[in-house]
C-alpha cells in the first residue's frame, strides 16, 4: 500500500479503451456506475488544457458503502469508491485507485467491517490488474 493510499497502474491501450473495459468489468462484478466525470472535457469548457482524464464513480450499497457509513459516517467522504484514468504527456493511460483498507484506516473502521474491505479492495484490484494487461475471461 502507497503511503498515499493509491495504487496507479499503467495500462496498453488508449483512456476510452481502458474506461470501457473498466465500466464492463464493474457491471459484470455487480457494481453501479453512479457516474462518469470527464475533467478533461471541463477544464476545456473554461479555457484551460488537461491531458485525458476520467473518473469512474461506483459502488453497491448493498454490500460495501452502507455498511461501512453505519460504523463510521466520515467515510461517505470518500466513498462511492472511484478509479481514475488518465492520460501522461507521453500519451501513455494510467489507472489510479485508493486502496480500500488505506481509506478504512483513515476512518478508524474496526474488524466489523474487515471482510467488506477485503472483497472491496479485491475486486477493486482484479478490475484494475485485469484492464491494465488487457486480460479478458476467455484467455
Amino acid at each position: 500500500m502507497n503511503e498515499k493510499g493509491l495504487i496507479t497502474l499503467t495500462s496498453q491501450f488508449s483512456l476510452e479503451k481502458t474506461m470501457n473495459y473498466i465500466e464492463t468489468l464493474l457491471k459484470k462484478e455487480g457494481f453501479h456506475i453512479f457516474t462518469i466525470i470527464d475533467h478533461s472535457i471541463n477544464a476545456k469548457k473554461h479555457g484551460r488544457n488537461l491531458n485525458p482524464t476520467q473518473l469512474i464513480i461506483f459502488g453497491n450499497p448493498k454490500t460495501g458503502g452502507t455498511g461501512l457509513m453505519q460504523e463510521n459516517q466520515t467515510i461517505g467522504i470518500d466513498l462511492p469508491a472511484k478509479i481514475l484514468v488518465w492520460s501522461d504527456n507521453k500519451g501513455t493511460t494510467h489507472i489510479t485507485y485508493n486502496d480500500m483498507q488505506w481509506i478504512a484506516n483513515r476512518h478508524y473502521l474496526t474488524d466489523k467491517n474487515r471482510d467488506a474491505i477485503n472483497e472491496l479492495n479485491k475486486k477493486i484490484s482484479e478490475i484494475c490488474t485485469k484492464v491494465s494487461q488487457y486480460i479478458t475471461e476467455n484467455q
